[in-house]
């Protein structure tokens, strides 16, 4: 999965959310899930971070 494809499952989410569109059982589901996405995309801008600061670093 892509960072962009993350973000917009979790806007996804959010919109399902708050327009009450799921019952309690989806609500929980959702949750979970957007509990993972919120990992993967904290994640994947640690590692974006830590490759351009090794970048910087080659440049100096």
């Amino acid at each position: 999965m892509k960072y962009e494809e993350a973000v917009k499952r979790l806007e996804e989410i959010v919109t399902e959310i708050e327009g009450g569109k799921l019952d309690m059982d989806k609500i929980g589901e959702s949750l979970k899930e957007a509990r993972e996405l919120i990992k993967f995309c904290k994640d994947k801008l640690y590692e974006t971070d830590e490759e351009i600061r090794k970048i910087l670093e080659t440049e100096d």
